[in-house]
């Protein structure tokens, strides 16, 4: 088990930074994909999909607080959860937003999800420490990810999920995040 420290984020440089600067970018657009929007429309399915805005964030968030924790705990952490698609199959909970959620509370949890993984990165002794990956059929058996993959696979789903966010949102109003 790692433990994660708060001092170690201000020191971060070379290969990390590079990693959350490219993380913190997708993020980005996807916060600002769901600017000025009310929770209704955040709520508000545009296409054939089952996705909204909000719940596309809400899922961007649970998936990297997963991940974030796979790392410091290991196979455990993903097991039965959003990250692995072995969860209660419930995408309604998790790919919209509910009338008990509103779109700032999901942005705010997203940041706190954020802001945790970069101090995780931060404190990281080696971005090499691996865990063993659950047995899934989309996992090659015996296959292990490190902390480095594992940061790369979140800056994959955030930057696709900001691309589907963006088709959304389209869809709604015809913003866009960039064009």
């Amino acid at each position: 088990m790692i433990t994660v420290t708060s001092t170690a984020r201000t020191s971060t440089t070379g290969e990390r930074a590079d990693l959350l600067e490219s993380l913190a970018k997708h993020r980005y657009f996807l916060r600002y994909t769901v600017r000025d929007l009310t929770d209704e429309q955040a709520a508000q399915r545009t296409t054939a999909s089952e996705l909204c805005l909000g719940g596309l964030v809400k899922h961007v968030s649970d998936v990297e607080r997963v991940w974030a924790d796979f790392i410091v705990r290991g196979t455990d952490a993903v097991r039965g959860g959003p990250a692995d698609g072995t969860g209660t199959g419930n995408h309604e909970k998790e790919f919209t937003l509910r009338d008990d959620e509103t779109l700032a509370d999901v942005l705010d949890r997203y940041a706190k999800v954020a802001h945790r993984t970069d101090e995780i990165v931060a404190s990281l002794p080696d971005l090499d420490i691996s865990h063993p990956l659950p047995k899934a059929p989309w996992f090659e058996p015996g296959s292990r990810w490190s902390a480095r993959r594992v940061l790369l696979h979140i800056i994959g789903e955030t930057a696709q999920h900001a691309g589907h966010a963006d088709i959304i949102r389209e869809a709604l109003d015809g913003s866009k995040s960039m064009g």
